[in-house]
């Protein structure tokens, strides 16, 4: 029987490290897709069932690539991770033009022009898509105006996909993380002066639960819904913030 195939993007660090890791244990071939080349190819040494792509995919062009590549070296695609995401600290006053787009470019374009591109493939297989949302894109969030716009719009997008595909058997959710312990979180404390084991510990005071969210623990959510497990499970958005959204 044929491996599942799967596409995660944002893979050469944090959540998308480990989601990849979770999903070649579980015996999918993952196509490994990230912007630093040494950091994203370093992942084929971990599993056999690792592939690897580098590329920006905030044009509509090298979104398709990715997927034809995919398609050519696996012949079929079962699941999307849209996972690649960006953040920077700025209010709507103080968040620059080139800000806004690329935010808009990562966070939001990207996911929908890999989604078009992968649904005739998905629906062959009744395959998932998974979107690396954010609880602020369910709740506001202080100074990150582009990124909760951009977030929002991605659990939106995900609402109105699952609807338009579910009765072709194609599943679209989104996870929604708080903090997690990931370089996002540590640039963040940076900004303002504290060591990642500053921000780790600042970042766990706000949690109801008493401590951030780990990568693996996303990892495992997203493999989860990927699973026959959640066969009834569309449209969801689903936080896991250690109740930060309750």
């Amino acid at each position: 029987m044929q491996n599942k195939v799967a596409i995660v993007t944002g893979a050469s660090s944090g959540i998308g490290t480990a989601i990849v890791m979770h999903l070649a244990d579980d015996d999918f071939v993952v196509m490994a897709a990230g912007r630093d080349k040494t950091r994203t190819e370093l992942l084929r040494d971990e599993s056999d069932n690792i592939e690897t792509w580098t590329g920006d995919l905030s044009s509509p062009e090298m979104c398709a690539e990715l997927v034809a590549t995919c398609i050519d070296a696996n012949g079929r695609l079962d699941l999307l991770v849209n996972n690649a995401g960006i953040y920077e600290s700025a209010d709507a006053e103080h968040t620059t033009d080139e800000n806004w787009s690329e935010t808009m470019a990562i966070n939001l374009d990207a996911p929908f022009y890999l989604s078009r591109e992968a649904m005739p493939h998905l629906r062959r297989t009744q395959g998932v898509i998974v979107n690396v949302a954010s609880d602020w894109g369910l709740v506001g969030g202080r100074k990150a105006v582009a990124y909760c716009a951009s977030k929002g719009g991605l659990v939106l997008m995900t609402k109105a996909m699952a609807l338009d595909h579910a009765d072709e058997g194609v599943r679209i959710n989104a996870v929604c993380p708080g903090d997690v312990e990931t370089p996002m979180l540590y640039a963040e404390g940076a900004e303002r002066g504290l060591s990642a084991d500053e921000a780790v510990r600042e970042a766990a005071k706000l949690s109801p639960t008493g401590r951030v969210t780990t990568p693996e623990e996303v990892a495992a959510l997203v493999a989860f819904l990927a699973s026959d497990a959640a066969a009834q499970i569309t449209g969801a958005a689903i936080p896991i913030d250690g109740g930060n959204t309750a």
